[in-house]
């Protein structure tokens, strides 16, 4: 096994936020029991198409067969393939991007399905010194139709949640400005989880700005920033950095690790700029025992939420055509890793939160002892990806989660 390990130094972990494969057991506690994002999409797209990510097995990855036969360019599997159930409660960000690194949490983060406690708005408001709209689970579009104009006209920030734990801030760029806005963020981040709500440890605060003059124009921007509670203990990236190792978050993963772990960090804003900063950083971060870890936002924010097939397809087809950018820049040392943190089904009608799925587990390397084509079946946790790299960086840390190196490396 060490002459293993010795061969990988290098691994690119890249997640498609809300890019699940089917529902899990338990998705009818979520209300989630027949998503599916992968299937449904390319159930409604007759010209599904994804040869790169095919020739990395995506297309085992469908559960309805029939379409399955109908995909003709079905390229010679030259990857790992298979789908990972998550242990932890819950079907968020956080909670999915932490169990990646080995965390797994017992009891999911609370969630408001009634807004929050008048005593939670009040405090806020006295912070930040003006009152809020809002305070209601809604669409964050939604919000903007409802509230919008009457947030020009008072000036007063949107408070509102979801089915997630999450805090969010909605304001027109325009009215507060964005370091206002970040800073009432930081002020809400600040008071959730510490007394006196130390009972209210919810996951995250999200700065949710906008522009537009009423509600017929009104649209989000990428200025989006999160606030995730801290982890309550060590993960992957605290284990990688504390051996002198290096850890790159890009996209919103300084967000959801609020920075633990991580000794470089590229904000980058959507799948465009984070598919490009991690080709940079692959070229650029060549040392040992180092991760580049990628959130890749917009199948989850612009298209899973807003129930647009078309549109998250199409960002499917962008990240498979710029994929062979990425598997040219490897070398033999590296491991590549294409997954996801939780469901968001672009078709589902019951709601537009996330969906209680199986996310894909893609792995590829050049390396000349790496077994193509090999199905690595249903794991049992997301943490099986942090205790693969616990082995290939013999860090010893990671005590959940199965390692699969044995099964892709002769």
């Amino acid at each position: 096994m060490k002459k293993i390990t010795m061969l990988i130094n290098r691994v690119i972990l890249i997640v498609l936020d809300g890019f699940g494969v089917g529902a899990l057991p338990d998705a009818k506690e979520y209300k989630d029991e027949t998503a599916n994002t992968f299937t449904h999409i390319c159930e409604s797209i007759p010209e599904f198409n994804l040869p790169n990510l095919a020739s990395l097995g995506i297309y085992e990855l469908i559960t309805n067969h029939e379409i399955y036969s109908q995909i003709k360019d079905k390229s010679k599997i030259v990857g790992c393939y298979g789908k990972m159930a998550e242990v932890s409660k819950g079907k968020d960000t956080t909670t999915g991007h932490w169990e990646i690194t080995g965390l797994i949490l017992n009891e999911p983060f609370p969630t408001y399905p009634n807004g929050f406690p008048k005593e939670i708005i009040q405090e806020f408001e006295h912070r930040i010194g003006r009152k809020t709209l809002g305070n209601f689970p809604c669409s964050g579009t939604e919000i903007l139709k409802i509230l919008g104009e009457e947030h020009i006209k008072t000036g007063y920030p949107i408070v509102y949640t979801s089915a997630d734990s999450v805090f969010q801030i909605a304001a027109n760029e325009e009215v507060i400005p964005l370091e206002e806005l970040y800073r009432y963020c930081e002020i809400a981040r600040e008071m959730l989880g510490n007394p006196p709500f130390e009972n209210h440890k919810i996951g995250r605060v999200i700065a949710r700005p906008f522009v537009g003059t009423n509600k017929e124009n009104f649209r989000r921007t990428e200025n989006r920033r999160d606030y995730s509670i801290k982890p309550f203990s060590s993960t992957l990236l605290d284990y990688i950095k504390d051996c002198a190792g290096t850890t790159v978050g890009i996209g919103k993963i300084e967000d959801i690790f609020a920075n633990q772990g991580l000794t470089h960090t590229i904000h980058s804003k959507n799948n465009k700029e984070g598919i490009e900063t991690t080709i940079v950083a692959i070229e650029q971060f060549i040392e040992p025992k180092t991760l580049i870890f990628t959130n890749l936002v917009d199948f989850d924010m612009l298209w899973g939420h807003r129930r647009v097939v078309k549109e998250y397809y199409e960002g499917l087809k962008y990240f498979d055509e710029q994929l062979p950018r990425i598997i040219e820049k490897l070398k033999d040392t590296d491991l590549l890793i294409i997954t996801s943190d939780h469901g968001n089904d672009p078709t589902y009608k019951f709601h537009t939160d996330h969906t209680r799925e199986y996310v894909p587990l893609l792995v590829f390397s050049k390396n000349s002892r790496f077994l193509q084509g090999k199905n690595l079946s249903v794991r049992k946790t997301f943490a099986d990806i942090a205790k693969t790299v616990d082995e290939l960086f013999s860090l010893q840390k990671i005590s959940v989660g199965t390692s699969f190196v044995n099964e892709i490396f002769v």
